[in-house]
């Protein structure tokens, strides 16, 4: 197996990317928002809302691959949080639109 070194560390923008931080954030979220449901586990909840393989997820939380960009938005999207939160460089899950005005509120949305 191939040791992962630092310097082939995923970047986003010159910013480090922990791979770490991704899995571990990803597994909070999925088991925070499905652990009541009793018919799936929650791996396989989250497989089926993005039409992927389990193993895929089970890949990412264990910090094997990283989701690709487009999986990031989508992740997003399924936990009302922000890719900056995903990628653990924001420690804030939303963006706050309090005091903004509502065409540019729907327009976030």
């Amino acid at each position: 197996m191939a040791t992962k070194h630092p310097d082939s560390a995923p970047r986003l923008g010159g910013v480090l990317i922990s791979n770490q931080v991704v899995a571990e954030l990803l597994e909070q979220l999925r088991n925070g928002i499905w652990q009541d449901i009793d018919h799936l586990p929650p791996e396989l909840e989250l497989a089926n809302r993005l039409n992927i393989a389990k193993q895929t997820v089970s890949n990412w939380e264990n910090d094997n691959i990283q989701p690709s960009i487009e999986m990031l938005i989508r992740l997003s999207r399924i936990f009302n949080v922000t890719t900056d939160y995903l990628l653990g460089l924001d420690d804030v899950p939303r963006i706050s639109v309090e005091g903004l005005p509502a065409p540019v509120v729907a327009h976030l949305s």
